[in-house]
């Protein structure tokens, strides 16, 4: 089966075509980044027309890329949420009206559902079961996977999600957007014996998170040291480790309470460096492995979300004609396969 995925749920238009027997064909990503750069953070509404600009151009030139014409593809997968309603409304309409005029089955998939499959795109995926630790945008969650569609949520952030604490953190310092990338940067010239930042609710049980007390204590670090130039540098590296730092403490959890040696990382923070050193050296310790994308399928990208829709559409999952987008979207609401 050859899938058309299409991505559009926030500020990246991504397209791609997975075929279920020769894998990835191409795809193609379009990063709004400079778009909303001048306003600190996403538009809603300058994403979404930016979005109708772009996504059939890139359909076309996947197609092109990977000699797929119209009646080569079998189905074609869309983010239908969580993201901006606008943005995914603009995927939604694109996908469902070529799979009616091509008279195939569509699909919506889950954003995250689609992160915590990215890695399956390597050449040597992660089996099941395993636990995941998604940190994507507003999301940071630990979930325990047992296959496609069947996920126990064992925690997730109860305000700030690791991706919006290095936004805001980014915007306090004075940096670009996006903050992540920013804030690991700046972070490389810090001072790390400076500063010690808390480790948020990794005093007490659990594998809940919670980012904007220390979000709050940044704040007050900075105002306390403003004006100290190279304070903004030693803040960045203490605030970078304290979310690491947290981030591996609740994924050893995760894995002495489930019992399982198989961890997954995927989201726009799987990218940092210092994360993934922080988890390797935690894997070796608890005799167990840790599975990455690659640094492109770390943020937005039609790839996982053509291989999800694929594995669903092949188990003969399909929609109406009807669709809609969802801003807010449990994963623990979604089918198995």
């Amino acid at each position: 089966m050859r899938v058309l995925g299409i991505e559009t749920s926030c500020d990246e238009t991504g397209i791609a075509i997975y075929d279920s027997e020769a894998g990835l064909l191409g795809h193609a990503l379009y990063s709004q980044v400079a778009l909303h750069a001048e306003f600190g953070g996403v538009v809603p509404e300058l994403a979404s027309r930016d979005h109708i600009r772009k996504t059939l151009p890139l359909i076309r030139e996947v197609m092109t890329h990977s000699n797929t014409g119209e009646g080569g593809i079998d189905g074609i997968a869309y983010t239908a949420g969580p993201g901006l309603l606008g943005a995914l409304l603009v995927g939604a309409g694109i996908a469902r009206s070529l799979a009616y005029g091509w008279g195939v089955p569509a699909i919506g998939v889950h954003h995250m559902e689609g992160h915590l499959l990215a890695p399956m795109l390597e050449p040597d995926p992660p089996e099941f079961p395993f636990v995941a630790l998604l940190v994507s945008g507003g999301h940071t969650m630990l979930v325990r996977v047992e296959g496609i569609g069947r996920y126990e949520l064992l925690g997730e952030s109860l305000d700030d999600a690791a991706g919006e604490a290095f936004d805001k953190t980014a915007k306090l310092l004075g940096l670009g957007y996006p903050g992540g990338p920013a804030v690991a940067k700046l972070a490389e010239q810090g001072d790390p014996a400076r500063f010690r930042f808390p480790r948020p609710m990794t005093d007490r049980p659990g594998l809940d998170f919670s980012f904007s007390g220390l979000k709050t204590f940044t704040l007050n670090t900075y105002k306390k040291n403003e004006g100290d130039e190279q304070a903004r540098a030693d803040i960045a590296r203490a605030f970078e480790e304290a979310v690491v730092d947290t981030l591996a403490i609740k994924c050893r959890r995760a894995l002495q309470q489930t019992g399982l040696t198989r961890l997954v990382i995927a989201g726009g923070v799987s990218a940092n460096t210092q994360l993934r050193a922080k988890l390797d050296q935690l894997a070796e310790k608890e005799r167990a492995r840790v599975y990455y994308p690659r640094l492109e399928f770390c943020t937005d990208n039609g790839a996982m979300i053509a291989f999800a829709g694929c594995q669903r559409l092949a188990a003969g999952q399909h929609e109406s004609l009807e669709f809609t987008g969802r801003a807010r979207w449990p994963l623990a609401e979604l089918s198995a396969v």
